[in-house]
């Protein structure tokens, strides 16, 4: 370990007191008198919570309760700033593979993004100290799973929506959440939950325990979670079971159970594309009527393209066990130790159509089984042509051989994933001249390892073997000749167990943290103490990826990969102050300033600075004013740096195909006149880069609360609460890889020199090459606002009634890329499953009276508008002449009826409960991958009706 020199510490003090720009604070809503000084998130200054110059929602036990959710990616995910985080409605395998940012899919995982800036830009805490990032078997990722933190862990979750890297370090560039654990707990609970979806299913049930006590000198808790969640099949769901809804076949699978099969007849000299006349559909076709053949195939068209939709899942099963203890013992009255350990496991699944065959040249260059070194002999018995096809030499004839297996069945992903965290530590307290202060040191070790293991994958190698001369493949154990021209039925399970491997896939993610913190007031200023905290902080980042033998030796049909490895440590000291200015306490004024640095030294780029600087202007007692400007970075993670050659299959327009191939543009990329898009999905090479810089960004938010007096202890008034705050990020040197269909409109439209070199065609046009390779590619830029308001009324006899509103407005989001063009996602946009409402809003009413308590909360999203792509033309597209398909606002109504008594043992509560009431489904969405909806953004259609029951004895 490199221990910094002493004087680092002034180099971060120094490195914070220039940034004398004029800010807001945004504390959370809180009441205004004068309360304990306590740790808040967003400053390691003891300080009461009003104090803060920071936004900082705090959702308590009571709101966790009353949302009706029962995960902490569910509750974080559904607040106004969130943006499009992974959780188990996203059914994340199959062809998502490794998308172009270093982590793999995650698949089972649950994120939260904040300020759609994305989850790896979010730092997640528990209770202040950092926890390990996922590992779903599928890449070394680089964000933190929710569900490996159990909400019956959870005490409340505090949420700082701004930048922080400068008070925590890397990845705080959008924000903070920090998850505060229970502590203090006497006694013991339980509570039983299920709940299900109308019409749908998807049941789920658990049980989270806790008990705890102590002595004088003893405080333990520990507790245990189960939970459960059955899958729910896109079958369940009209719109989900097929590809894109309203627009038929024209997006399905050119690989179908009959297949298809582009090739040169070498005693003609004619290209065919056939496809078999079993399993046709089409009750008027006849046999022979196209391309004139009657040798039992016909020419492939839309109406054979398969429908892979009803294969997927619209909610993924997943169960979730987990125990967990802590204890705190004073040794005296001032110094005291703890430690805490958590131990979680997760099965989890997901499923995608069965695993498709493409084979031959036009397949694309990334196997060198299926696409360079394949021989369909004429003496395979299964081969109808009486000659070779082939895509050796220099004049091969299979351009493309598309086959769907519904014989092996479809892909199932499972994932079995085990997360352990051990934190110990000492802190205590002393006076200095009468000034109280603390200090604390903290050891933690963490890890995630996950094995997913792939049923319903092939091996290409032996498929090569097995299409070969039946002479040699009866030399090779188990081999047996295989038909892929039979139709759906024809490959027997003799055939299937030649060729169908398990895939095995495994990855680990560890971290290991040394800190130590001090804080206490410096000396007294004439209007106040001088509030003053530093520390040091070592960490260690461990990770890999190893994906199965048979993926590494090139042997695999499905998405390839390569293995992943690293680590790297980082150094960090830091300094903060809190500085008073003015106080008058008889008019209720104060002003006072905060200024934190930190320096970071990485192994793996050296050494950088941030700094953060707030002002908090109490005008009155009924009104605060508040800013800041803060700098912030964010390492390049494991994945990002290590990760090595893997492949994606994106969903991509070609504006070559059809009508486009006679653009000049096309014609100059060698496109011929008939060329047509053989796939809707593309492959993309993508990888790590180990030249990596980290990201910078600059925050600055400017807000103000206001607590009205004439709305305190008034007769229509208990109290009112409202807050305003405006923020702005812009991240430079973002780490991306540009968007494929972006990167494929620049070069067909602008001649962009950098797009027309990421991909190569073949001599029919087909793109057969398409690199996709991180780098520090762009520029993010995204302001807006938040608004808040509180209000409690009176209690009356009839009860008491309390309001609670918050909403979220993007005022501008915009991604420039390398070339200095935007990139399509903006506010009001839905792109890739991804999407940015101008404005999202909840709006929360209670009202109790006695033991009794109804809750309902309205939670809207903004009307949202997509590129219709290939969708033009079809109705579903509402305006095809703009391009443009409307995504209608979506309003959720959620209803809890709850009674809570003290009558038995020490405490009963039943809560009855149905989330969207109306039923509303989520709006089609044609740029979505899986089930025809943005499942990062809505809801799963339909009512969720719950129960749950608590007792504490």
């Amino acid at each position: 370990m490199v221990i910094p020199q002493p004087r680092l510490l002034a180099v971060a003090i120094c490195a914070a007191l220039p940034l004398i720009v004029p800010v807001a604070a945004s504390a959370q809503d809180a009441d205004p008198t004068t309360l304990d000084s306590v740790t808040v998130t967003g400053s390691r200054i003891k300080q009461s919570e009003l104090e803060t110059h920071v936004p900082v929602q705090v959702l308590t036990r009571e709101d966790i309760d009353r949302s009706g959710f029962k995960s902490v990616s569910d509750i974080v995910q559904n607040l106004t700033a969130s943006g499009a985080g992974l959780n188990t409605k996203f059914n994340s395998s199959g062809n998502f593979g490794f998308p172009p940012d270093g982590g793999g899919v995650g698949a089972g995982a649950a994120t939260v993004d904040l300020r759609h800036l994305g989850p790896k830009r979010v730092l997640v805490l528990v209770d202040g100290i950092r926890w390990v990032n996922e590992s779903s078997g599928s890449g070394v990722g680089s964000a933190v799973d929710l569900n490996t933190i159990p909400l019956a862990l959870v005490d409340r979750i505090e949420v700082l929506e701004d930048g922080a890297s400068s008070i925590y370090g890397s990845d705080a560039i959008a924000g903070v959440v920090n998850i505060i654990t229970r502590k203090n707990v006497q006694g013991g609970d339980i509570e039983l939950h299920y709940g299900t979806y109308d019409d749908l299913g998807g049941d789920t049930w658990g049980a989270d325990m806790g008990y705890g006590g102590g002595t004088d000198r003893l405080q333990w808790f520990v507790g245990a979670s189960y939970f459960k969640q059955e899958e729910i099949s896109s079958l369940e769901y009209g719109p989900a079971s097929i590809p894109v809804p309203g627009t038929g076949l024209s997006n399905g699978s050119s690989a179908t159970p009959q297949g298809r099969f582009v090739f040169l007849d070498p005693d003609t000299g004619l290209v065919h594309d056939l496809t078999t006349n079993t399993g046709v559909t089409d009750p008027t076709f006849v046999p022979g009527q196209e391309c004139a053949r009657t040798d039992g195939f016909h020419c492939f068209a839309t109406a054979d393209r398969f429908n892979f939709a009803p294969y997927n899942l619209l909610l993924t099963p997943s169960e979730r066990k987990t125990v967990f203890a802590q204890a705190r013992f004073a040794f005296t009255d001032s110094v005291g130790g703890y430690i805490r350990a958590l131990y979680n496991e997760r099965q989890s699944a997901n499923q995608a159509a069965p695993e498709p065959f493409f084979l031959g040249t036009d397949a694309g260059i990334y196997n060198h089984w299926g696409e360079s070194s394949l021989v369909i002999s004429a003496l395979n018995p299964h081969n109808p042509f009486g000659f070779d096809l082939t895509t050796m030499g220099a004049d091969p004839n299979l351009f493309l051989l598309g086959r769907r297996p519904v014989e092996g069945g479809p892909r199932r992903y499972e994932q079995d994933v085990e997360t352990w965290y051990v934190a110990a530590g000492l802190d205590g307290s002393f006076d200095v001249r009468d000034r109280p202060w603390s200090w604390d040191v903290n050891v933690v070790r963490s890890e995630s390892s996950a094995e997913q293991t792939n049923y319903g994958s092939y091996n290409l190698r032996r498929i090569n073997e097995a299409l070969g001369d039946p002479t040699a493949c009866a030399a090779i154990a188990g081999c047996v000749p295989l038909n892929l021209f039979g139709g759906a039925g024809t490959i027997t399970p003799e055939m299937l167990a030649f060729i169908q491997p398990v895939v095995r896939d495994e990855s680990e993610n560890t971290l290991t943290l040394v800190s130590a913190n001090i804080t206490g007031a410096l000396f007294q200023l004439p209007a106040g103490p001088l509030g003053f905290a530093a520390g040091y902080e070592y960490r260690k980042y461990e990770g890999r990826y190893q994906p199965d033998p048979i993926t590494v030796a090139g042997e695999y049909n499905g998405v390839p990969s390569g293995p992943t490895a690293g680590d790297y440590d980082v150094n960090e000291i830091y300094a903060e102050v809190a500085i008073p200015l003015m106080s008058n306490p008889e008019r209720g004024s104060a002003l006072d300033m905060s200024i934190a640095g930190r320096y970071s030294d990485y192994s793996t780029f050296g050494g950088e600075s941030t700094g953060k600087l707030g002002l908090r202007w109490q005008v009155a007692e009924e009104l605060v004013l508040r800013g800041s400007f803060a700098q912030g970075f964010r390492a390049p993670s494991i994945g990002e740096l290590y990760g090595t050659l893997s492949r994606f299959d994106a969903t991509l327009v070609d504006p070559c195909s059809g009508a486009g191939a006679t653009r000049p543009e096309c014609v100059a990329q060698g496109v011929p006149p008939d060329y047509v898009q053989t796939n809707p999905q593309i492959s993309v090479v993508t990888s790590g880069n180990a030249d990596l810089q980290p990201e910078t960004s600059r925050s600055v938010m400017l807000g103000a609360v206001w607590s009205p007096s004439f709305a305190s202890n008034a007769t229509w008034s208990e109290r009112m609460d409202l807050g305003l705050t405006f923020y702005k990020h812009t991240i430079e040197d973002a780490i991306q890889a540009p968007d494929a269909q972006v990167i494929l409109n620049r070069c067909v439209f602008d001649a962009d020199p950098f797009s027309c070199a990421s991909y190569d065609r073949s001599e029919r046009g087909q793109i057969i090459r398409f690199d996709d390779i991180l780098d520090n590619l762009g520029t993010i830029r995204t302001d807006g606002w938040d608004l808040s308001l509180g209000w409690l009324l009176p209690e009356q006899d009839w009860g008491q009634l309390r309001f609670d509103a918050k909403a979220t407005f993007v005022g501008e989001y915009e991604l420039v890329n390398e070339s200095g063009q935007a990139e399509p996602r903006a506010p009001g946009v839905e792109v890739n499953n991804s999407a940015i409402p101008e404005w999202t809003s909840t709006l929360s009413t209670q009202w109790s009276k006695g033991p009794w308590a109804v809750a309902w909360t309205v939670r809207h999203i903004d009307e949202l508008r997509e590129s219709c792509g290939g969708a033009i033309g079809f109705d579903i597209c509402d305006d095809s002449a703009n391009d443009l398909n409307t995504l209608d606002a979506t309003t959720y109504h959620d209803l809890q009826l709850s009674w809570n008594s003290d009558a038995w043992m020490r405490g009963m509560r039943v809560s009855l409960g149905v989330n969207n009431v109306t039923g509303e489904d989520p709006p089609i969405c044609l740029s979505c991958s899986l089930n025809g909806y943005d499942a990062a953004t809505y809801d799963l259609p339909g009512r969720f009706f719950y129960a749950r029951v608590g007792l504490r004895f």
